[in-house]
């Protein structure tokens, strides 16, 4: 079932045509079209239940910030009401990743997701970020929503089914790196969160809910874990040799964790 704003952000774009861009169990987002004398004006509003995380307010706050520094969506309003936070941007122009025809070339696709990756932790830059994702605030983080009961045991990829919650934060503090490469992370860096043009090239992008400061292996090992999930296996390498880093399986194991016990 749709989720929708609370009724004085729907009367207010009432004349506007609503259509479901994409829908979750706890979110929908909708796209608001508008027809004006030289272009049609096109709008997008994320309505998430107010209990989940990241919220839409959360994902204000940082898209705020980042649109200083990266092509990200404009915030136009956010609120909260009726057991629904919700955000509305402008539109970005561009194809998302995971449905742009590069799809069926991974040899193209790959490195320009990755490129865009690099591109991001260069421009955003670490000392002016407010928002803290480090290993102490990630593992708290961790360990209260697994306390708390706000993670299933299917939340888990396949890879650490085998683990009991439990066991999962056990494993993730064995796994814990003693050191950090600091970076401003997207925290959702996968194919779906980045747009690109018809050449290809990006321009922009979405879903920044999670941003914050932490190591950069947050990001790549996500990402590259992405593009299993997007064009098959076999292309993570590419990825990584892409983005210029070495590959390291503690790291990329520690935060695969990590995004299922924390997203």
């Amino acid at each position: 079932m749709s989720l929708y704003p609370p009724e004085p952000i729907r009367s207010a774009y009432g004349e506007w045509t609503w259509d479901v861009a994409g829908e979750w169990p706890v979110s929908t987002v909708w796209r608001l079209e508008r027809p004006a004398r030289d272009e049609t004006r096109v709008r997008y509003l994320k309505a998430v239940h107010a209990d989940h995380y990241p919220t839409a307010l959360d994902e204000s706050a940082r898209t705020q910030w980042a649109s200083l520094f990266l092509p990200v969506p404009i915030v136009l309003d956010a609120g909260s009401g009726d057991g629904v936070d919700w955000l509305l941007t402008d539109g970005l122009t561009g194809t998302d990743a995971a449905r742009h025809p590069l799809l069926g070339d991974p040899a193209r696709i790959v490195p320009i997701l990755a490129r865009g990756l690099a591109d991001f932790h260069a421009r955003a830059p670490v000392a002016q970020c407010p928002f803290d994702f480090r290993l102490a605030t990630a593992m708290a983080h961790a360990r209260e929503r697994v306390r708390a009961g706000r993670v299933k045991h299917t939340d888990l990829h396949a890879e650490f089914q085998h683990l009991s919650l439990d066991a999962a934060v056990a494993e993730l503090e064995r796994l814990r790196p003693a050191s950090e490469d600091l970076v401003v992370c997207h925290g959702d860096y996968c194919f779906p969160n980045v747009l690109l043009d018809d050449a290809g090239a990006i321009t922009g992008y979405l879903d920044l809910g999670e941003l914050g400061i932490a190591d950069r292996w947050w990001d790549v090992a996500i990402g590259a874990w992405s593009t299993t999930w997007n064009v098959g296996p076999g292309w993570e390498d590419l990825f990584y040799d892409a983005y210029g880093i070495e590959r390291d399986d503690t790291r990329i194991t520690f935060y695969r964790l990590l995004y299922a016990l924390a997203s």
